[in-house]
């Protein structure tokens, strides 16, 4: 969810969402990928489904009092005294995208690796200077290479998009 105060910040339609997860060795990043959500995570119909399931299941359970909530829901007076309640939350956990990604991502276990998945309509909307200023930047430790992607709503479809890595 989006604070309003992020949603009013300025003028926009829709954001992309930048998935950025790292990990710490002796409190020394040692791994950082990035990810755009799109190609990431499935979207909001998946998820709500489940949710929906699980709230309307919820609210069949017999002489039991249920109150509206955000959340996937609410039972009111659990105890003899009428003084508890149940809040039942989705807490949604999602595999590392060095995992999610195995299929086209090696991590090398070098003292510093950093990739990023892009898909190629994202990448071919940056600036064409930005772009060849990266390609530029290709090296033994620094590469840009064409990988196909799983759809998240559909895997057997596959999109083009670039794995960008470095490692030191």
């Amino acid at each position: 969810m989006i604070t309003t105060a992020c949603r009013n910040c300025e003028q926009w339609q829709e954001k992309d969402i930048l998935y950025a997860v790292g990990v710490v060795n002796n409190s020394h990043l040692t791994r950082l990928f990035f990810v755009y959500g799109v190609d990431y995570a499935a979207s909001a119909e998946i998820y709500e489904r489940i949710k929906s399931v699980i709230s309307s299941g919820v609210t069949t359970i017999p002489n039991v009092e249920f109150a509206e909530t955000k959340e996937l829901g609410r039972v009111n007076r659990v105890d003899p005294l009428g003084i508890t309640y149940l809040r039942i939350r989705g807490m949604w956990g999602i595999e590392n995208p060095a995992k999610v990604f195995s299929y086209v991502y090696t991590p090398i276990n070098s003292q510093f690796e950093f990739a990023a998945i892009i898909n190629i309509d994202k990448y071919n909307s940056f600036p064409a200077d930005d772009r060849a200023t990266l390609e530029r930047m290709i090296s033994a430790s620094f590469k840009i290479t064409d990988v196909k992607i799983k759809t998240p709503d559909n895997p057997s479809i596959l999109k083009q998009a670039k794995l960008i890595t470095l490692s030191r």
